[in-house]
């Protein structure tokens, strides 16, 4: 199991392709999924610097807060609501380029301009999302959902 990440530079879907690897060995024998969930969101944050990395996992009818990277965040979240309970509700990842402009949109924090959720399957069902916070706006694209979804994959 790999202890420190290799931070690389270069276009986002080279820092993807050399975190990715990185990650998997992580992951590597440990069957607890918070813990795994816990050091994909602390390898993304490190890497890519966003404002807030973190999954809510889904428990009954709400999203619950998971683990998580960046500042303190909205506990539970309601399916259908904010941009996290719309891609449950929906199934799909959700790229969302100014959060003030998504319906419903909930400002666990009033940094945040734009935001990917990548929902998690199990049993072809949603058991979580991983949710990933911009200062930026327009920060995230298809390169991000891409490789995001093959990380969520590894849970």
């Amino acid at each position: 199991m790999a202890e420190d990440l290799s931070i690389t530079t270069g276009t986002k879907e080279e820092q993807y392709a050399a975190l990715l690897p990185q990650i998997k060995g992580l992951l590597e024998g440990e069957s607890d999924e918070v813990a795994n969930m816990a050091n994909i969101a602390a390898a993304i944050f490190e890497q890519f610097k966003h404002l807030w990395v973190g999954f809510y996992r889904v428990v009954g009818d709400e999203l619950v807060l998971g683990p998580f990277q960046g500042p303190v965040a909205c506990t539970r979240i309601r399916k259908g609501r904010g941009v996290c309970g719309a891609a449950w509700a929906q199934g799909k990842t959700l790229i969302v380029p100014d959060v003030e402009k998504f319906p419903g949109h909930i400002a666990c924090s009033s940094r945040s301009r734009s935001e990917i959720v990548v929902p998690v399957y199990r049993n072809n069902e949603t058991i979580a999302v991983l949710d990933v916070d911009s200062e930026a706006l327009d920060a995230f694209d298809e390169v991000d959902q891409v490789w995001l979804e093959r990380v969520v994959g590894l849970l």
